[in-house]
């Protein structure tokens, strides 16, 4: 009687542990990838015969999709069921970053990133709601405590770790590293992830959402122009050119 009685109040502790892992992976991944191939595009460039403004792309594009794929993630996540999306997102993330690694040129690459920045964009909001709904409220602080670090140790770890790969295996590796912790993440998510009920009645704001898609182009330009091109002087491209690839990106994602 005693076994069973202690056995029954520590099963959500641990289950409450175990999703908290899970989710912790998910959002290490996504923000990972936000950084970690910044180091290897030299060696991008080199084995897929692109030049310096085509291999940004391989940024931006990621950066782009999942800008615009983060709005519906709370209607999806409510019509489907979170622990769907949650699954459905992971295991494409994890598919999308084994295609990056196999590309053959930048088409591929560039391609291959939105539909890893698609996936990945409901990783992060997916997290945080999950440790949100799992923890008390008096336990909240601490949950997104530990949350935030996931969220920080991404993009810090990124280039190093990018860079380590790099020079140690190939910029392949870059992408391939999800592939284990991605697992891992979508087998927990299946064992000790609760469903959540369905709304069927909510209704999705198309009017915001495509008006995102729109603006998104304009803002992918100039962090392409500014921020991500190793350049300090002026890009040989014209923004014009610049506006006409992101807006052919973030349309794919529209």
């Amino acid at each position: 009687m005693g076994t069973s009685a202690a056995t029954s109040s520590t099963t959500p502790g641990f289950q409450r542990v175990m999703v908290t892992a899970c989710a912790m992976t998910a959002t290490i991944m996504q923000a990972l990838d936000t950084t970690i191939a910044n180091v290897a595009l030299p060696y991008m460039q080199g084995t897929l015969s692109a030049s310096q403004d085509q291999v940004n792309w391989v940024l931006t594009s990621y950066i782009v999709a999942a800008a615009i794929m983060t709005a519906p993630v709370g209607f999806v996540a409510n019509r489907f069921g979170r622990k769907k999306v949650f699954i459905v997102c992971a295991a494409g993330f994890t598919l999308a970053s084994v295609l990056c690694g196999l590309a053959q040129d930048i088409t591929q690459m560039v391609g291959f990133r939105l539909l890893q920045g698609v996936f990945g964009a409901a990783l992060v909001p997916l997290s945080q709601t999950v440790m949100l709904d799992m923890y008390a409220v008096h336990e909240r602080a601490k949950a997104m405590s530990i949350w935030g670090m996931g969220v920080m140790l991404g993009p810090i770890m990124g280039p190093s770790l990018g860079a380590w790969l790099t020079e140690t295996y190939s910029w392949h590796w870059v992408f391939f590293v999800n592939l284990p912790f991605g697992i891992v993440t979508v087998a927990g998510l299946m064992v000790f992830m609760d469903e959540t009920e369905l709304n069927l009645k909510m209704k999705f704001d198309w009017f915001g959402f495509l008006a995102l898609g729109r603006s998104s182009p304009w803002s992918a330009s100039i962090i392409s122009s500014h921020t991500l091109s190793p350049r300090r002087g002026r890009s040989s491209s014209s923004p014009s050119s610049r506006t006409r690839t992101s807006s052919a990106a973030a349309s794919s994602c529209v």
